[in-house]
């Protein structure tokens, strides 16, 4: 399995936890994707800078090869998939216990 496929595959798996499983649906409201540059520039901060003095290489048959930042678009998708699922997680807890609002 090369590392597009598995970022795409946590992407879908992220999205299926915040829609289909914990029913979250972070997605679909303003506030995710309104707070969700801030998170995004700060991954391409820390993965230019690991990626850019060869910290963290990558094998080029793996990959897609589109950078932004020094960091490959499968780095940004495997964030984003982190930070949705991490934050499905958070609100469906917070939602069981009625201590978080709900979005």
């Amino acid at each position: 399995m090369t590392y597009t496929v598995a970022a795409v595959l946590g992407v879908l798996g992220a999205l299926a936890v915040d829609v289909a499983l914990l029913r979250t649906r972070l997605v679909a409201g303003l506030t995710f994707w309104a707070t969700y540059p801030i998170i995004f520039g700060f991954q391409l901060l820390s993965n230019g800078v690991l990626t850019g003095f060869g910290v963290v290489r990558y094998n080029p048959d793996a990959i897609l090869g589109l950078r932004i930042a020094y960091a490959p678009v499968e780095d940004l998708a495997f964030g984003f998939a982190l930070v949705l699922t991490t934050l499905s997680v958070w609100v469906w807890l917070g939602r069981r216990s009625g201590s978080a609002p709900t979005p």
